[in-house]
């Protein structure tokens, strides 16, 4: 039997399931399809929130830990790993249960399979479950939300326990003596920071000059010096050529980019280098669909493939690969479906935002690219060592940039390190979105004492007239 349907969303992650409730709420049939059996996608069961729990957790040891400064001690943290990892998955739980209710209040038809394209306009369904036939999906629109997996280089694709990737390494089956992290962008310095805090020896290699490639330095010197307290070591300008299993862990060859390389030994390694779309779609070359090097569907900025029927969104549709970029692509795309020929995704500001302790949250236009670019650029920087708030909650180690036009002060980015950064660059992003000034945020009173009014101050900074830090005035 065929099933007919308007819009048949494949991936319920992030992207897809918020375009299949949008489609739905606008008065599309929906059918939404995901091998799980609940939508929540890569974010919900193996990335964002499951990170997001164990990284409150290791913020909460490090601040028992760090009380005794403040005259408040606690004793040594004791942790229960069983338990750790039964409330990280609660929280799944909640979440992904939470979103098949809102599922079927919307009359979306949920459907757990793999799908696969028999021509532009059909989907083939297989089930998750043995012994169930497969199911035929007429549609007049698809919308592909299927996100990305974690990348493995053909050197470190090791099949051993002992190897994880950020999916397994979620899993929290032991908190190993040593852990080497391959990889110091987001993912490896979030997961590195865990493990720290559980107990961890972690040692972070990374093959560039800097962690967090992409940020700028300012920021992630802040977090750099922080990192290099709760770790056991930091290798840059450093590559892992191989792998060797051990009976007592894995050896691991690293080559620095100057001098010799060495050989390591660990009880646990993780992978932690990128991630790649999840594009290999069965059926896909039935359609005009195209994929460009890297795996990427491509998309225009409705978010429509060459296939007219066909749209792409999230992780798998290209960069920045995160779950809020998917949202707004999602509503893109439903719009585009429903004909509004205005609708296009075009942003100003996608923020991004590293929940390592500090965090560092940026959006806009950063000021390593500007300098690429030859853009002409001022930079206002307010040091969190002169916030009151910063100081009462014993972090004055965060910074609050803007970037702005040299010329109109209009902000074109925003830059955070900090605690909590990735709650206030909210406010950044809508200064670049709305095109506001120095003046604009200067002129916003902000409340006192908080670390958001540092963004006023860096503004106050940029005419030379803050209270808290001196510098001369503008002409």
């Amino acid at each position: 039997m065929t099933e007919e349907t308007q819009l048949a969303v494949i991936g319920a992650g992030p992207g897809g399931y918020t375009a299949a409730f949008l489609a739905a709420d606008l008065g599309l049939r929906v059918v939404l399809i995901d091998e799980a059996d609940r939508p929540g996608g890569v974010c919900l069961y193996r990335g964002c929130m499951p990170s997001k729990a164990l990284l409150h957790a290791a913020k909460v040891v490090t601040e028992a830990r760090a009380a005794a400064s403040w005259g408040v001690v606690f004793g040594e943290p004791t942790i229960d790993i069983a338990r750790l990892r039964a409330w990280k998955d609660e929280v799944v739980a909640k979440l992904t249960g939470g979103l098949a209710l809102l599922s079927k209040q919307r009359g979306v038809t949920f459907v757990q399979g793999t799908a696969s394209f028999d021509n532009a306009r059909t989907l083939r369904v297989t089930p998750t479950g043995a012994g169930e036939s497969a199911s035929t999906i007429a549609f007049e629109h698809a919308i592909v939300a299927t996100g990305s997996r974690p990348a493995r280089p053909a050197g470190l694709s090791l099949d051993d326990p002992r190897v994880l990737d950020s999916t397994r390494a979620l899993d929290v089956g032991s908190v190993p003596a040593s852990l080497l992290v391959i990889g110091g962008g987001y993912i490896g310095l979030e997961l590195g920071t865990v493990y720290a805090a559980l107990g961890s020896a972690v040692t972070i290699a990374e093959m560039t000059g800097g962690l967090l490639p992409g940020a700028d330095a300012d920021l992630v010197r802040v977090l750099a010096r922080r990192i290099a307290k709760s770790v056991r070591t930091v290798h840059l300008n450093t590559s892992v050529t191989r792998l060797m299993p051990h009976p007592d862990g894995m050896d691991v060859t690293l080559e620095p980019a100057s001098g010799d390389a060495w050989t390591e030994r660990f009880h646990q390694v993780l992978v932690a280098v990128g991630r790649a779309p999840n594009s290999s779609i069965g059926g896909l070359e039935h359609t005009r669909v195209e994929r460009d090097r890297r795996g990427f569907i491509r998309v225009d900025g409705q978010r429509r493939t060459a296939e007219p029927s066909i749209f792409a969104i999230g992780d798998v549709a290209g960069e920045p690969l995160l779950a809020h970029k998917a949202f707004a692509e999602a509503r893109v795309a439903v719009e585009a479906i429903l004909g509004n020929h205005q609708a296009s995704f075009a942003p100003r500001a996608v923020p991004a935002v590293v929940f390592t302790d500090p965090e560092v949250a940026w959006c806009g236009l950063t000021e390593a690219d500007a300098a690429a670019s030859g853009r002409a650029v001022s930079i206002a920087r307010f040091p969190w060592g002169a916030s009151g708030r910063a100081l009462t909650l014993d972090r004055p180690d965060g910074l609050t940039k803007l970037v702005l036009d040299s010329e109109s002060g209009q902000v074109l980015g925003v830059g955070l390190v900090g605690a909590g950064a990735g709650e206030l660059i909210a406010e950044g992003v809508v200064a670049v979105e709305k095109e506001l000034t120095a003046a604009d945020i200067a002129a916003a009173i902000h409340p006192h004492p908080t670390v958001s009014e540092t963004f006023a101050e860096a503004a106050e900074v940029f005419f030379g007239r803050s209270a808290h830090v001196y510098r001369p005035k503008r002409r």
